[in-house]
């Protein structure tokens, strides 16, 4: 075992990853990053997808200019959508320019001890003291599928992040369960792979997102309120732009807040692709699910109370995330025992520390205590400001940094000032 140590290991190597790596890099401080770059996004993301946030809401956080997706992309319009692939490039090179020493291999586990408090084991077998570590593991451990589709083979019923070709359920009859953006891109692009979706839906009626106006008169500003990365409206403001402030919220209508901020929905440019392709029934519940020959059967019960059943071949549940600390097998079960939470989640305080000295939870599993914006990348730049800072006021070493980092990107930055695409 080849041991080593670090002042900090951050586990994870997405949006939130990423941007506190930014954050602590050129700081002086030694950082070690685990993961490989937006590997989630590009291996658990089906291919043809497109983002639903906008352009400004999809920057990554650093403390250098020049950074934004709208740097790389100035020229990318208000309602234009983002390709998944392009969101990807953006983050490996936001990687490559300011968190350089990404390492590519996984965390197999967070213990308390050692000298410095923690020890991360690799799957390299190489064991780091820290004496911080952030948890910046994105969605992917959360992803919640309902309990009565729960207990079915794997390959008869998936979550919807388990995919990333779609195409291999061409000429086959699949369900995809749910009412948001990821069922109903989920089921457009399972017919544009040729196979025949049928979407379940517990909403009576579908909604969808109206397209966003690339200007506003002022009139419009003022009744609509301002634009902000979760949208428009005075409190959608609050909650994405002043997340701090959602932590004196109280803890019921905080868990409102994140519940019903942004609900199932579609993009507006997705729905026109909603076509006679996909067989859409609304106002279902779902009862139960059964494997029956070589595929399922789904009951669901309508708003009568009758009970409806769907044979399909696969059943994909589009059903989002639920935090869960329980689920994170990369903590030790006494860190997960350990550490303080309420419905599940991590109680943080106002930088994002935990109830352990020096353990950080960054991204959904710091939902609970600063609001939905943490559900989205709009909420990275935000978590990694705020959790480098508390690092380096704990930190001896951060007095007189290098900025190791800057120099860096200051040497590749090409001529003119702004990155290129």
């Amino acid at each position: 075992m080849n041991d080593s140590a670090s002042d900090v290991v951050i586990v994870g190597a997405g949006p939130y990853g990423l941007s506190t790596a930014a954050h602590l890099q050129n700081l002086g401080l030694e950082v070690r990053i685990i993961g490989t770059p937006m590997r989630f996004w590009n291996e658990n993301m089906p291919e043809g997808m497109y983002l639903k946030s906008e352009a400004f809401a999809s920057n990554l956080g650093a403390p250098q200019p020049g950074m934004a997706f709208t740097d790389r992309h100035p020229d990318w319009r208000t309602g234009q959508p983002i390709p998944l692939e392009t969101f990807v490039a953006y983050g490996r090179w936001f990687a490559a320019e300011a968190v350089p020493g990404t390492e590519p291999t996984d965390v197999v586990s967070v213990e308390r001890g050692g000298p410095a408090g923690y020890v991360v084991t690799l799957a390299t077998g190489e064991a780091i003291a820290a004496r911080a570590v952030v948890i910046a593991v994105g969605v992917g451990p959360f992803a919640h599928i309902p309990d009565e589709l729960s207990g079915m083979p794997s390959w008869l019923v998936s979550h919807s992040s388990s995919h990333r070709d779609l195409g291999l359920f061409a000429g086959r009859d699949v369900a995809v369960v749910g009412a948001g953006q990821s069922a109903l891109e989920t089921a457009v692009l399972l017919a544009d792979a040729g196979a025949r979706p049928h979407l379940l839906a517990r909403r009576e009626v579908l909604d969808w997102n109206s397209v966003p106006a690339e200007r506003r008169s002022p009139r419009a500003k003022i009744i609509g309120g301002p634009r902000s990365g979760l949208g428009t409206g005075y409190r959608t403001w609050l909650w994405a732009e002043r997340p701090g402030l959602v932590r004196f919220v109280p803890y019921a209508k905080r868990q409102r807040i994140v519940r019903e901020t942004l609900p199932p929905a579609g993009a507006w440019w997705l729905r026109d692709r909603l076509d006679e392709r996909v067989q859409v029934s609304t106002g279902r519940l779902l009862a139960k699910a059964i494997e029956q020959d070589d595929g399922v059967a789904v009951t669901t019960v309508d708003h009568t109370g009758r009970r409806i059943v769907t044979e399909v071949e696969h059943v994909i549940a589009a059903t989002g995330f639920v935090p869960d600390i329980q689920r994170l097998t990369v903590l030790s079960p006494e860190i997960r025992v350990r550490v303080d939470t309420r419905s599940s989640s991590p109680v943080l305080t106002r930088d994002f520390e935990s109830s352990l000295p020096g353990l950080y939870f960054a991204g959904l599993a710091a939902a609970a205590t600063f609001g939905p914006v943490m559900r989205f990348v709009h909420g990275a730049d935000f978590a990694g400001r705020r959790i480098a800072r508390h690092i380096i006021r704990r930190t001896p070493r951060a007095a007189a940094p290098p900025r190791r980092a800057q120099a860096a990107f200051e040497a590749n930055r090409p001529q003119g000032g702004t990155p290129q695409r």
